[in-house]
């Protein structure tokens, strides 16, 4: 008689222990056994199973492996987990069927931690969440989503479940559960609604336990078209005309969280016939880009961007992105790279297009490499979208006209937002791109090599071009967003 394996399994902290798990798909119950596991765990197990099994001898090593696949592997079935949270009332119901032990993985039973971390991940899927942070304090915990680049708080459980929590996050991950003195990273990968989600893994040692992030990546919604990015035609236009451009260096600015890395794989997606060979060097590698090579740096061994870029010419690329420009030696080796006749991409961070030269030259470029070898600056922004659903209709203040470059008797009507059941009453559902686009043509590029000062590059690049706020305001006079957003999102740094 053949008993399905699918039906029984150890718990996580049995099999971690003992050193037997069952192994999935197999025709008969069979035991993997690590190297060294004690011969009564086998008693154990065949107790706890109450049936006949096969053994199977794993080194520790594959054990290892092994383990994690068992206890990772179950996938995030959006449906089931919906119907589930929905059923019981939301999450919070999902805490109340937490037992009341002090370590719910050496419980006998570690499925509702599973579900309530299931339940987590599926409703910040759900509200379009793009991180979920777990704070331990002293009398709570602490779990928030970050919805549209602002954080909500979304449960308060007791503090007594960041163990158990933390613990079982740390396992999908494949961290080391032992160890909460240093920080960890790692990946989970799962699939949710049919289609597949990265979770990046990042925890930190704090005053009260270790704190978790959780990044959620949806290759999907990454890898927009450039003309799903929010850019008026004018910018897309002159922007895409740059990219056609062989050689160069184009770069892309803004704060964090302001979508650079998006406006980068757009880009590249754009370049991407297959008739170049394109490379990117990322710090981590975010999302997976189909017939473009991707390298992740690791400073641990000394693979960094300027090490990695300087040895890439023996790759002989067409196109290459470097995932940020962090110090001197990175941009200088960017700018040397792009003056042998190829095309690099990268971000920066600055407040504004023009301010990417200041730093630039504080980093050590010099002015004769920039007014050769830069082709284009676009910095951007994102603001939030009001929910058409509740937002509300006003008369705008003189005060608010002026704060927008219109003149103070303009009849402009704005709205503000409300909340309401369809945007999780935030007033806000999805964001905006924002762009101004410096473009070094003739003129920058004789200011640039005459070491011009950064006022004056920018008042010639945009005498007759769109800046972040001019940029922005069509948004407002479209009603797509408020008066505070865009100046919340466009003024900051003295814009």
């Amino acid at each position: 008689m053949t008993v399905a394996p699918a039906v029984l399994q150890f718990t996580y902290a049995f099999a971690k222990d003992k050193g037997v798990v069952v192994l999935p798909g197999r025709d008969t119950l069979t035991l993997g056994v690590r190297a060294g596991a004690d011969p009564l765990s086998l008693v154990e197990a065949r107790r706890a199973l109450g049936t006949g099994f096969e053994l199977e001898a794993l080194d520790r090593d594959s054990y290892e492996r092994t383990l994690a696949d068992v206890f990772t592997s179950g996938a995030l079935a959006g449906d089931s987990v919906d119907a589930a949270v929905d059923a019981r009332g939301g999450l919070e119901s999902l805490i109340d069927e937490l037992p009341k032990t002090a370590d719910l993985l050496d419980g006998q039973d570690d499925a509702p931690v599973i579900r309530l971390i299931n339940g987590l991940i599926h409703e910040a899927l759900k509200r379009r969440a793009s991180d979920i942070h777990i704070d331990p304090f002293e009398d709570s915990l602490s779990i928030r989503y970050r919805i549209d680049g602002d954080l909500v708080e979304v449960l308060k459980p007791p503090r007594k479940l960041a163990a158990p929590i933390v613990s079982r996050i740390k396992v999908m991950s494949r961290l080391d559960i032992a160890e909460k003195r240093l920080p960890q990273d790692g990946r989970i990968s799962l699939s949710a609604g049919g289609k597949s989600v990265d979770v990046r893994v990042a925890t930190l040692p704090t005053r009260y336990g270790e704190r978790v992030v959780l990044r959620l990546l949806d290759t999907k919604n990454a890898l927009l078209d450039l003309r799903e990015l929010g850019m008026d035609a004018e910018t897309y236009e002159r922007f895409t005309e740059v990219l056609s451009q062989p050689n160069g260096v184009i770069l892309v600015t803004g704060p964090v969280g302001s979508g650079k890395t998006s406006t980068l794989y757009s880009a590249l997606s754009r370049l991407n016939t297959g008739r170049d060979n394109i490379m990117t060097l990322e710090d981590p590698v975010e999302y997976g880009l189909p017939g473009i090579s991707q390298t992740q740096m690791d400073h641990k061994v000394g693979l960094n961007f300027a090490a990695t870029l300087r040895s890439i010419l023996r790759q002989d690329p067409n196109v290459v992105m470097v995932g940020e420009i962090r110090d001197s030696e990175t941009a200088e080796v960017t700018f040397e790279f792009a003056s042998t006749g190829r095309l690099a991409l990268s971000t920066l961070h600055t407040n504004s297009a023009s301010g990417a030269i200041t730093r630039l030259r504080d980093m050590g470029v010099e002015d004769y490499l920039l007014s050769s070898t830069l082709r284009a600056i676009m910095a951007q922004r994102l603001v939030r979208r009001l929910c058409p659903s509740c937002k509300e209709a006003r008369r705008a203040t003189h005060t608010e006209c002026e704060s927008l470059g219109l003149p103070a008797d303009t009849d402009l009507t704005v709205y503000d937002p409300q909340g309401c059941l369809s945007c999780g009453q935030t007033g806000f559902t999805g964001r905006l791109g924002v762009y101004e686009l410096l473009i070094a043509d003739r003129d920058i590029r004789n200011m640039l090599s005459d070491g011009a000062t950064e006022d004056a590059i920018d008042q010639a690049a945009f005498s007759q071009h769109d800046r972040l706020l001019d940029n922005a305001r069509r948004y407002v006079l479209l009603g797509d967003t408020s008066v505070a957003e865009v100046l919340r999102a466009c003024r900051k740094g003295g814009q």
